[in-house]
């Protein structure tokens, strides 16, 4: 039996009329095109999780929905991870206009940061993930909370969750690629040396998702740039906060302790 395949179909309704979603579940029906998951994901906006054996079963369906006049055709793909989510939460990311690696969320969005942490962290594909965001914004709970949901563990290379944690090595089993590897970008930066950044690099090296958190800082004290990065994660506790780093940036210049800066 051949493998079930998952696609994406998005639509918007252009005349909103009744049976519009029956007439379209009756068309994939025909075609033995399942149904698996469906949500308003936008105004006026629908999107499907479908299931096929084939995906000429695909093929076949695709001409018929574009000739349709009371829907278009927006997407019609496999699914990918901001397609999962518009499907659970009923809506799309926010992401920034000019650079579209960057994702916006504030506080009260702590959930669905969440999920979409942990569907990449799911993913067996290398990512280095940084998190902007002002202190107790909630950035290390949701890493750590993505890492359980993800059924992933989580190891601190460098950290103010508990205390001001430093590594300089790991033992055996945390070098595997199936961990999550966070940093702190402001931490490495203030109370570091190069048995850190030894390690650091080593970390870098490795296969395994990395996250950093402050990736500004974090890329001033490296050979790495913001490109560098899969995904950019701002997180506010408003939405027109503003993320600034100047005074801990002066703390760094005059070599000054920054306690109480807690992610």
């Amino acid at each position: 039996m051949s493998e079930v395949k998952e696609w994406y179909l998005e639509y918007q309704i252009l005349i909103n009329r009744p049976g519009l979603l029956g007439d379209i579940s009756s068309l994939l029906g025909m075609l033995r095109i399942k149904i698996d998951k469906i949500n308003g994901v936008d105004k006026d906006r629908r999107g499907l999780l479908l299931l096929v054996r084939d995906d000429y079963q695909i093929k076949r369906v695709e001409p018929i929905l574009h000739t349709m006049e009371t829907i278009r055709v927006l997407k019609l793909r496999k699914p990918e991870v901001t397609d999962r989510l518009a499907l659970r939460h009923g809506r799309y990311l926010e992401r920034d206009k000019n650079n579209r690696k960057i994702f916006k969320f504030v506080r009260s969005e702590i959930g669905l940061l969440v999920d979409f942490l942990t569907e990449l962290f799911k993913e067996e594909t290398h990512k280095l993930i940084g998190i902007r965001g002002m202190p107790r914004v909630g950035k290390t709970e949701s890493i750590v909370a993505a890492s359980v949901s993800a059924n992933k563990r989580w190891i601190f290379v460098s950290s103010t969750l508990l205390k001001q944690t430093v590594r300089h090595q790991l033992i055996a089993d945390e070098y595997n690629e199936n961990n999550i590897f966070v940093i702190d970008g402001i931490v490495s930066a203030r109370r570091a040396d190069e048995r850190h950044w030894q390690l650091i690099r080593e970390i870098m090296a490795n296969q395994a998702v990395k996250v950093i958190e402050h990736p500004d800082i974090f890329i001033k004290y490296t050979e790495y740039s913001l490109d560098s990065f899969d995904y950019i994660i701002e997180l506010r506790n408003e939405p027109d906060e503003k993320i600034s780093y100047q005074m801990l940036e002066d703390h760094l210049l005059l070599g000054s302790d920054f306690y109480g800066f807690d992610t």
